[in-house]
């Protein structure tokens, strides 16, 4: 997951003006440099700011709903991420190559609260469905984490806990950036089809879940 996070993240800011679509955080920044500095690009960081909002509120609605049924909420939430993430490859194939004049376009603002959608159903579920798996959309506090563990490690003040911890949070870092460098290339490569890789991995997930999902009834 974390790999896709960095991989959508990476794609939307290269084909989008600069959306960041995992993270509200950026955005935010962004804003105020285009606030400052005006060009083509502010009014899609503006709109993906509330399509990331209300995913969020769907997401923790849909979870309720699943948990009252008895359902498990992990496939179904990658589902839902897979619909919004097939329409947002969707639309913005259909524009591909975005250019600069068509910042303000009505598809280009309906494609970037779409991705914008599909990475904040990722991040509520982080929240919800895996609270104890490190963060696979935001890198700070992971790197931050990691940093304060590996220089007590270094340090000899570190006990088996920390050192789990470590390594719970070094893979992700390492996917995220991986992914981050794979959405770069393969845009270019590929406009918006490039998105078919995080689209196979959420399949592979959905899939494996509802395996899991059944077993566990047996």
């Amino acid at each position: 997951m974390s790999f896709l996070a960095g991989y959508v993240d990476t794609l939307g800011f290269v084909a989008l003006f600069g959306l960041f679509t995992a993270h509200v955080t950026g955005n935010f920044v962004l804003i105020g440099s285009e606030l400052a500095n005006p060009s083509h690009g502010v009014l899609i960081k503006f709109l993906a700011f509330p399509a990331f909002i209300l995913s969020v509120v769907m997401t923790r609605l849909v979870v309720i709903a699943l948990e009252r049924s008895g359902k498990p909420a992990l496939p179904w939430v990658l589902m839902l991420q897979l619909v919004f993430l097939l329409a947002f490859m969707g639309l913005g194939q259909s524009m591909a190559p975005v250019n600069v004049t068509d910042a303000r376009a009505i598809g280009v603002l309906l494609a970037g609260m779409l991705g914008a959608a599909a990475m904040g159903i990722q991040n509520a579920a982080a929240r919800l469905i895996l609270p104890q798996a490190a963060p696979t959309t935001v890198m700070t506090g992971n790197v931050t984490q990691l940093v304060i563990d590996v220089t007590d490690i270094v340090r000899g003040a570190a006990d088996d806990a920390v050192r789990q911890r470590c390594i719970k949070f070094f893979w992700p870092i390492v996917a995220f950036g991986v992914g981050a460098i794979g959405g770069a290339f393969a845009y270019r490569q590929a406009l918006f089809l490039a998105l078919l890789l995080p689209v196979l991995i959420l399949v592979a997930m959905i899939v494996a879940e509802f395996r899991a999902a059944q077993a566990s009834k047996a």
